[in-house]
């Protein structure tokens, strides 16, 4: 009988420690699942890190290929911004009010992901074409 508890012990143990690979699809995945409850800091977080990826990609992108001018700014500004609306109104499919509102969550990270799109951009352009 020691021996029927010790296996079911280990099978329990087994299952609630997932492995090195799995631990973080999980947690990513949580944050793609419309049907998984994030309360308003880890929603406001998850729009900030897409914005500041966003910022990165775009910037050193805009860089590495030469483009300038106020066009491309607004090109990234809409970029960002839709994509930001796309993620919490279609993906997650929220409700926007539990959360502040339109503009709480379109403004979460704009001002620190500009910041970054800009400098990428500016420091590759200036690198990779000068």
């Amino acid at each position: 009988m020691k021996k029927g508890k010790s296996s079911s012990s280990a099978v329990a143990r087994k299952h609630s420690h997932p492995q090195n690979g799995h631990v973080l699809p999980s947690k990513l995945a949580k944050y793609l699942d419309p049907d998984a409850s994030l309360d308003k800091d880890q929603l406001l977080d998850a729009v900030h890190w897409i914005r500041q990826v966003l910022g990165l990609v775009c910037g050193l992108l805009w860089g590495t290929i030469p483009l300038a001018g106020a066009v491309w700014i607004a090109l990234f500004l809409t970029i960002s911004t839709g994509i930001v609306y796309w993620y919490y109104t279609f993906l997650l499919k929220i409700d926007e009010e539990d959360f502040g509102g339109h503009a709480a969550l379109l403004q979460e990270g704009l001002f620190a992901s500009f910041t970054l799109f800009l400098l990428s951009w500016t420091l590759v352009y200036s690198l990779a074409h000068f």
